[in-house]
């Protein structure tokens, strides 16, 4: 495609108020890093919370679950409440919300205080990257706005990779309240950084708020609700093998048709679909979708084949991916400077075929690697990492002007979200049912009357003589062998998702292309 787009017009200043614009960039990233790094601190202390507050482990997930869908609900109305009550106040509001929440849910005696103080921190942390991102955007120059992406990249990039690391250290050392509390003083900092250095803008200001759009909020909570819901517990209820979810799925369409009719047809929907026809913006919007299916698949699984194949415990896990972090904190400023300079849709290719190439290699995996074999892969991998999600964002919103940056950031942040919970999803399920299918091809292959599982268990039996006598050592032998099978089976299941998320990054650059060029210049967004 030659197509090329011009930006808007420079109308920073009316954002900045004379402020600098990175110590503004710098007050909404410390409220943004907070929401995602809590995210990904909570699923690595989830099995502590179920065993204090005297729940199971499937109980506790609602812990995950209950913040997911209050958390999708917000995402896209931010909008309105930016509009209704200043972006300003309405980001400080929010902010306030998830801090106090987040006392709430560290000092919480019981499951349910604990699943309502989620429902509230997740409330308030769903406006928190949608706002953070429409005011790092307008507060910098079409120039620069590559830069911005790049500090916004920080939080969404690094503190999920971060986040199982600090998570574990803080669970293993103090308690797993501390993963909760930790966002106090972060809260406090930011709510007088924000109130100091962030202003809203003249159009905010003199905004004409519609009435709120009762129909498409209702719709929004039900289909994004119910998403969330069978998401978390499909696997666990074999999918539609279960009755609430063959009742639930037809009703969760419906409701989502009915919001997109509606964010469509309406003179003012709560989310305006119509900002779609901008065709970067619409082919970004399914970049970044891809795209979160594709990081956070990677980030789960990736921890997940240490704990559960290798034994490691999460902190440990945690430390090994970690360099993911630091390759992506290495991008940022490389991918700050060339974003102005070179065609967004080659630093996307360059991204995608770096994230393909190393996915591509983590499924060469086996029982065998120790903590230091991936090192560089996942060193690379984030790194890449960064030359994706800044470009997407460059070329998302590079056309479009600053009154529809705001409901543009609420749909692109949701659609980033609902992204990754499906990869996450997805993932559990193929690694639960492709373990089964390799264990089902592994006793075909090797039959327990073959003369090499007999060899195995004879060899088995005389290694654990020793421990159990001669007459009772057969029985441990075999749970050995059977635990083997299985553990060489899970193997296979992780090699396969690997290779497919590795094919699903290489097909993300087809779509690349069907971007138009973002040519930096003044006006409106025009086509040559």
């Amino acid at each position: 495609m030659s197509s090329t787009a011009a930006v808007p017009a420079d109308r920073s200043a009316e954002v900045t108020h004379g402020v600098n614009p990175w110590l503004i960039a710098a007050s909404v990233m410390l409220a943004t890093f907070m929401e995602v790094l809590d995210t990904a601190i909570a699923s690595v202390a989830l099995p502590y919370i179920a065993g204090s507050l005297s729940a199971s482990n499937d109980e506790a997930t609602w812990v995950l679950t209950s913040y997911l869908v209050a958390n999708a609900i917000v995402l896209p109305a931010s909008n309105w409440f930016s509009l209704r009550f200043g972006r300003k106040n309405f980001l400080i509001i929010c902010v306030i919300i998830f801090t106090v929440a987040s006392f709430a849910c560290g000092a919480a005696p019981t499951l349910p205080i604990m699943l309502l103080a989620r429902i509230v921190q997740g409330a308030g942390g769903g406006a928190l990257q949608p706002l953070s991102q429409a005011i790092l955007f307008e507060s910098f120059p079409p120039s620069k706005r590559g830069a911005a992406a790049a500090v916004f990249a920080f939080g969404v990039v690094v503190a999920p990779v971060l986040g199982p690391t600090l998570g574990g250290w803080l669970t293993d050392t103090y308690s797993w309240r501390y993963a909760f509390y930790i966002n106090i003083p972060v809260g406090i900092l930011a709510v007088i950084m924000i109130s100091r250095f962030v202003h809203d803008p003249p159009y905010i200001k003199n905004a004409k708020v519609p009435a709120f759009d009762n129909l498409g909020f209702g719709a929004l909570v039900v289909w994004t609700g119910l998403l969330q819901v069978i998401l978390d517990k499909g696997q666990e209820d074999d999918w539609f093998g279960a009755s609430w979810i063959c009742i639930a799925f037809p009703i969760m369409i419906a409701a989502f048709l009915w919001w997109c009719w509606t964010s469509w047809h309406r003179k003012n929907p709560l989310v305006n679909l119509k900002v779609l026809k901008n065709r970067n913006f619409a082919i970004g919007c399914l970049l970044i979708f891809l795209f979160g299916i594709a990081i956070y698949s990677t980030v789960t699984v990736l921890p997940l084949f240490y704990q559960e194949l290798l034994g490691y415990t999460a902190f440990t896990a945690g430390v090994v991916v970690a360099p993911r972090g630091l390759g992506a904190i290495c991008g940022m400023p490389v991918i700050g400077y060339l974003s102005n300079k070179v065609d967004p849709r080659y630093l996307l290719t360059f991204g995608f075929v770096v994230f393909g190439l190393t996915t591509f290699y983590f499924g060469q995996i086996t029982l065998d690697i120790s903590p230091t074999t991936l090192l560089v892969p996942i060193l690379i991998t984030g790194f890449g990492l960064s030359f994706v999600f800044v470009p997407i964002t460059t070329a998302a919103y590079g056309t479009l002007p600053n009154e529809q940056l705001g409901n543009a950031s609420g749909l692109f942040n949701l659609m980033r979200n609902v992204g990754g919970s499906i990869g996450i999803s997805v993932a559990q399920t193929l690694l639960t049912r492709r373990t089964a299918a390799h264990q089902n091809y592994i006793t075909n292959s090797v039959p327990i009357t073959g003369q090499q599982f007999q060899n195995a268990v004879r060899n088995t039996t005389g290694a654990l003589t020793n421990y159990f006598g001669p007459a009772n050592a057969a029985g441990p032998a075999n749970a050995t062998l059977y635990g083997e099978l299985q553990r060489q089976a899970a193997s296979w299941a992780f090699v396969d998702v690997f290779r497919w998320l590795s094919l699903l990054s290489f097909s993300c650059v087809l779509a690349v292309w069907m971007l138009k060029k973002v040519k930096p210049g003044k006006g409106p967004a025009n086509v040559h």
